[in-house]
């Protein structure tokens, strides 16, 4: 298996610090609004990366965060007339809202950055004991001119990053590159106890802290959208290596940007959709519908036009599935057709190169497809196939879409009055009463149910 990793720019092998196990860490949301569909991409993506570490054997262990204090949080809640601990929790709750419909499974752990408080006191007091962190009036800064590594993940030379910095008037920091590791508490604002005076961590620090607790001091992989390297996961670099005195992360893997009007997506720019505003219009679905359909380092550009395109992709799939199913229920009896089950299985291997090579879903679902197509000519109601052929057909079907977390939702029950007029019309059907048979299935149609007469039986699905 290979990743491409953002710190040396380039695919590698992926070989986890111990065998048969992965530690992986993601940024999560900044809880003071709902996601957006930028948000999402990262989401979804390093749910299917999860997904297939799994598929492929691994244990993982894997970690997102919430950050439920910060700036925007306070502000937000300034404006509504609450708490921030109020908001935070409201945001957390339609986090998961989405997160659920969008087929994200949870992680192995959800820390918050509120609930971490004692480690990232603990961090910042070992930066500063080994000299990367100096404390000014309350507010403690990262010596960011003390890491010689400091740009190497945003490959960015240290002197060009100075140049481009300024400081502001005021200023107390060493250098305009030093960050914040605590900001001192102001009126009005949460804060804790520290040896530096009542205040709030910084933003970059909690991620540090939280891997460090969870995972341990080197990590397997570390996920975000590529906005997120500079400068949030360049100063965990900082921090981390400086603090532990080891490597922080061996694979990089940064998400490409969802762009409107090849703009990126993005709540400052105001150009962003929530992801419960798209789902409204498109449904959860099709969000992660398109989400799969490109690899996951490709800018994705959002239009009401590709969403459908995913729309219409989904339908095909979930049409073999249907009828997969049909045939597990009212096939032939006999036993499976060995020949033509095992010539599928190049369509497992295919799979799994094309994951393997960087987990690129397009080419996964490109596989799928074609995967369908084979099993739709020989499974249909002229090849008149045995129930064991089709269910050795959708278990191998399901097992590839599973990976992707392909979302075929949950098919609805007919009701007992729909279920009445389908056996109503086949007993005119079998007195030859065709007029009656006819009028059931206009009105059947009239109701959005759609049949279609087959030698195994009737098929039925919703228009």
């Amino acid at each position: 298996m290979k990743l491409f990793n953002s710190m040396t720019m380039k695919k590698e092998e992926f070989v986890p610090v111990e065998p048969g196990k992965v530690r992986m860490y993601a940024c999560g949301p900044t809880v003071y609004n709902f996601i957006h569909v930028g948000n999402a991409r990262p989401i979804i993506m390093f749910d299917v990366l999860r997904r297939w570490l799994e598929y492929r054997g691994y244990a993982v262990t894997f970690v997102q965060n919430f950050t439920d204090v910060d700036d925007k949080i306070i502000r937000r809640a300034n404006e509504e007339g609450t708490t921030p601990e109020a908001i935070a929790e409201k945001y957390i709750g339609e986090y998961w809202t989405d997160a659920k419909a969008l087929g994200v499974h949870p992680a192995t752990v959800h820390p918050r950055a509120t609930e971490n408080i004692p480690n990232i006191i603990e961090l910042i007091e070992t930066l500063i004991d080994k000299g990367y962190a100096y404390a000014v009036n309350g507010d403690v800064y990262y010596r960011t001119l003390k890491f010689a590594d400091y740009g190497c993940l945003s490959h960015q030379p240290i002197d060009d990053l100075q140049s481009g910095a300024r400081i502001e008037v005021g200023d107390i920091k060493e250098s305009p590159l030093d960050f914040a590791l605590w900001k001192a508490a102001k009126p009005g604002e949460p804060s804790w106890d520290s040896p530096w005076g009542k205040g709030r961590p910084g933003w970059h620090i909690e991620c540090s802290a939280m891997s460090n607790r969870y995972l341990g001091k080197t990590i397997d992989i570390h996920c975000g959208g590529a906005d997120l390297a500079f400068p949030h996961h360049e100063n965990e670099v900082a921090q981390s290596e400086a603090a532990n005195g080891c490597k922080f992360v061996n694979y990089w893997v940064h998400n490409g940007f969802i762009n409107i009007d090849n703009k990126k997506m993005s709540k400052s720019l105001g150009n962003f959709f929530t992801v419960r505003e798209a789902a409204g219009a498109y449904g959860y679905d099709c969000i992660r519908m398109f989400m799969l359909m490109s690899h996951y380092r490709s800018p994705l550009n959002y239009s009401g036009e590709i969403l459908m395109q995913a729309k219409a992709a989904l339908e095909r799939l979930d049409t073999t599935k249907k009828n997969l199913e049909f045939f597990v229920e009212n096939g032939a009896d006999g036993e499976a057709d060995t020949a033509f089950v095992d010539s599928l299985a190049r369509h497992r291997e295919r799979f799994i190169a094309v994951m393997d090579d960087d987990f690129n879903t397009a080419d996964g679902i490109s596989t799928i497809f074609e995967l369908a197509r084979d099993i739709n000519a020989a499974v249909n109601p002229s090849a008149n196939p045995t129930r064991a052929t089709a269910a050795a057909c959708l278990k191998l079907y399901m097992e590839l879409c599973n990976v992707l977390g392909i979302p075929f939702g949950e098919e609805k029950s007919l009701d007992k009055e729909i279920e009445e007029k389908i056996a109503a019309r086949q007993a005119a059907r079998k007195a030859k009463n065709w007029a009656e048979a006819d009028r059931i299935r206009d009105e059947l149609k009239a109701d959005g149910i759609i049949l279609e007469d087959t030698p195994q039986g009737v098929k039925w699905k919703r228009a």
